[in-house]
C-alpha cells in the first residue's frame, strides 16, 4: 500500500470512519493515485523548511505570538475594566442626583402626617379654636422663623400635636417633612428615611459589588448621613426660593434617657443649631416632658421654647361647645359648661372625651376617678407593715404624697388668703419651684419619673404642679380621706426604720472564758492629715488564781 492510502486511512480512522469507506468514494480513489507525488511535493517543502528555519528563529516566532497574545488579552481587559469603571461612575453620578431629586420631592406640596390627619378633610376645621400660641407655630411652620429652631413643650393632651398639623394645613405641607420619634434608634433611622424618602443607599447597586454591606453601620451614622443630603438640598431648595426647609420631630420626649438616647438628642440639637445658624432649615421639636429642654438647655443658643397650656375658661365653653355641636348637633348651656370646667379644666383630650358622650357630667366625674386610681395605683401608700424589699417603693409613694399634700396646702392657703374663686375666673393649679419640690419630697431623683407617668409636671419655668385639673382634684380627695396623715406618717417612720436597720451592723464577741475580757481602744485619726479614726481591741486574759498555802 502507498503512502498516500495509508495517510488516508490514518486519516479516517482519526475521523472514526470504518475501513470500508476506503474504497467507496472516488474522492479517496483520486488522492491515492495523485498522492505520491503530493506527499512526496509537501514533503519536500518540509524538509527543506526544516533545513533553512533556526531553532532560535523558532523560538523567537514563538515569543512573540505569545506576547502579542499577551498584549491583546491586557488590551481587552484594560477595554473592559475602562467601560466597567465609567459605567460605574456615570451610574454613580446618575444615583447622587437621584437622592437629592427624591429629598427634594419630599419637600413638595403634602405630606404623608396630614393624609393621615382626621381634621385635614374636616369641612369645620375653620372653625378650629384659635390660640395664642398657633401664630408662633405657624411663623414657624410657614418658614417665616429664621435663625431659630424651637421646642414646643406641654402637658400631654394640650394640643400640640394639633396645632402643628393646623399650621401644615395652612401651608399645604409645602417645604415642611415631620416624623415621629421614638426609643429606639433604628426606628428613627427608618422613619426619618420614610420623611425624607431617603433609603440610606440600601437601592444602590453598587454595594452588590461590596465586601461591607449597605447596613454595616449604627443608626447615628445613617441619621448622620441621611442629615448631610438634606443640607445640599436645603442649600438649593434656599437659592432658589428664598426660603428654609423645615423639620418636624414629634413626640421628642419618647427618646431614651441613655446613653443612645442622649446622642441622638445631642446629633439632632447640633444639626438644629446648624441650620438655624445658615438660615436654610428650621427644626421644631415636640415634646411632653421636661427633661428634653432641660438637655436642650446646656448648649442651646438659638433655641425658643413655646409652652402650650391648658385653655382658659371662655376658650374651653367655646371648645366644648364646638364639638358638642358637632357629635350631637345640640348647644350645652354654660352653666354645664362651667361645671365641666371645674371639674375637668381647659384640657382639649379630656374636654373633646366629655362631648362624645351624652352625659357630660357623669364622664367628667368618671375622668377624675381614673386620674385618682391612676395615681394610687403608682404611688400608694403601703403603711408600717411595709415588707423590707419594697422600701424602694415606699420611699416613691411617699415622696410624691408629700409632694401631693404640699400643694393640696398651698391651695389651701391661697384660698384662705385671697378669698373663694369666682366661677368664671380661670384654673390656677398651685406650683412650686423645682428646688422646692425636691426639698418637700427629700429626693431630687424621683420628679422626672412622675412626670414621665403624668402625675405632676414640670413647665418651661422649672415649677413643678399637677399634671391636669382632674390629677389635682385627685390630690384634694386623697388628702382629704379620714386617716392619710397617720398612713403617711407610718410610711415614712417604716421607711425610716428600714434604713436605719441597713445602715446599723451588729458586733458579736464569742470565746470569752474565765472571766476574759476585751480591751477596746480608739484612736482619733487627723483630718488634715487624711488619717481617720481607728478601733483597736485585744484579749485581755483572766486574773491568775493565787494558790492557798
Amino acid at each position: 500500500m502507498t503512502l498516500v492510502s495509508r495517510y488516508a486511512l490514518r486519516t479516517l480512522w482519526r475521523q472514526g470512519r470504518p475501513r470500508s469507506m476506503l474504497l467507496a468514494r472516488p474522492q479517496i480513489r483520486g488522492i491515492m493515485m495523485v498522492g505520491p507525488q503530493i506527499l512526496g511535493d509537501e514533503n519536500e517543502e518540509d524538509s527543506g523548511s526544516s533545513k533553512k528555519n533556526d531553532p532560535k528563529d523558532d523560538r523567537r516566532e514563538k515569543f512573540s505570538q505569545a506576547a502579542f497574545k499577551a498584549l491583546e488579552t491586557a488590551a481587552v481587559t484594560f477595554a473592559t475594566l475602562t467601560v466597567l469603571g465609567v459605567s460605574g461612575i456615570m451610574y454613580h453620578i446618575y444615583y447622587q442626583k437621584r437622592v437629592l431629586k427624591k429629598i427634594r420631592m419630599a419637600f413638595n406640596e403634602g405630606d404623608p402626617s396630614l393624609d393621615m390627619a382626621f381634621h385635614s378633610n374636616d369641612p369645620e376645621s375653620a372653625d378650629w379654636i384659635v390660640r395664642d400660641e398657633q401664630a408662633i407655630i405657624d411663623k414657624a411652620v410657614s418658614g417665616r422663623g429664621l435663625g431659630r429652631y424651637y421646642l414646643i413643650i406641654g402637658e400631654k393632651g394640650t394640643g400640640k400635636t394639633s396645632m402643628l398639623l393646623e399650621a401644615l394645613r395652612r401651608v399645604e405641607g409645602r417645604n415642611c417633612a415631620m416624623f415621629e420619634a421614638h426609643s429606639d434608634p433604628e426606628i428613627v433611622r427608618i422613619r426619618l428615611g420614610k420623611a425624607l424618602n431617603y433609603q440610606y443607599h440600601e437601592d444602590y447597586i453598587g454595594s452588590l459589588f461590596s465586601i461591607r454591606g449597605p447596613r454595616d453601620t449604627t443608626a447615628l451614622l445613617d441619621i448622620e448621613r441621611a442629615f448631610d443630603k438634606l443640607e445640599e438640598v436645603a442649600l438649593d431648595v434656599v437659592k432658589e426660593k428664598g426660603r428654609p426647609l423645615v423639620l418636624i420631630v414629634n413626640s421628642t420626649h419618647l427618646l431614651r434617657e441613655d446613653d443612645d438616647g442622649e446622642n441622638l438628642v445631642e446629633l439632632l440639637q447640633q444639626r438644629a443649631e446648624q441650620f438655624a445658624a445658615s438660615g436654610i432649615l428650621t427644626m421644631i421639636f415636640n415634646s411632653d416632658d421636661y427633661w428634653v429642654y432641660e438637655r436642650f438647655k446646656k448648649l442651646s443658643t438659638r433655641l425658643d421654647v413655646v409652652t402650650i397650656k391648658d385653655l382658659g375658661r371662655a376658650k374651653a365653653i367655646e371648645a366644648l361647645q364646638h364639638w358638642r355641636r358637632k357629635y350631637f348637633g345640640d348647644s350645652v348651656p354654660v352653666s354645664v359648661c362651667n361645671r365641666i370646667y371645674d371639674m375637668v379644666g381647659g384640657r382639649p383630650q379630656f374636654l373633646n372625651r366629655v362631648a362624645q358622650h351624652s352625659d357630660m357630667l357623669a364622664h367628667a366625674q368618671q375622668l377624675v376617678e381614673t386620674e385618682k386610681t391612676w395615681f394610687l395605683n403608682q404611688c400608694g401608700l403601703l403603711g408600717e407593715d411595709m415588707d423590707d424589699d419594697v422600701m424602694e417603693s415606699g420611699k416613691f409613694s411617699g415622696s410624691a404624697m408629700l409632694l401631693a399634700k404640699e400643694l393640696v396646702e398651698m391651695e389651701k392657703k391661697h384660698i384662705d388668703s385671697k378669698g373663694k374663686p369666682l366661677p368664671d375666673q380661670d384654673h390656677i393649679l398651685p406650683s412650686l419651684p423645682l428646688w422646692r419640690a425636691r426639698q418637700v419630697m427629700t429626693r431630687a431623683d424621683y420628679i422626672q419619673r412622675y412626670d414621665n407617668l403624668n402625675i405632676f409636671t414640670i413647665d418651661s419655668k422649672s415649677h413643678v404642679r399637677a399634671d391636669s385639673a382632674p390629677m389635682m382634684e385627685a390630690f384634694r380627695q386623697i388628702c382629704a380621706e379620714p386617716g392619710f396623715d397617720n398612713l403617711l406618717e407610718e410610711t415614712l417612720d417604716r421607711v425610716s426604720a428600714i434604713e436605719s436597720l441597713g445602715r446599723t451592723r451588729e458586733l458579736v464577741l464569742k470565746d470569752l472564758v474565765g472571766g476574759g475580757k476585751y480591751r477596746i481602744e480608739l484612736e482619733k485619726g487627723n483630718s488634715w492629715k487624711g488619717v481617720g479614726n481607728r478601733i483597736s481591741m485585744e484579749v485581755v486574759p483572766p486574773p491568775e488564781e493565787e494558790d492557798d498555802d
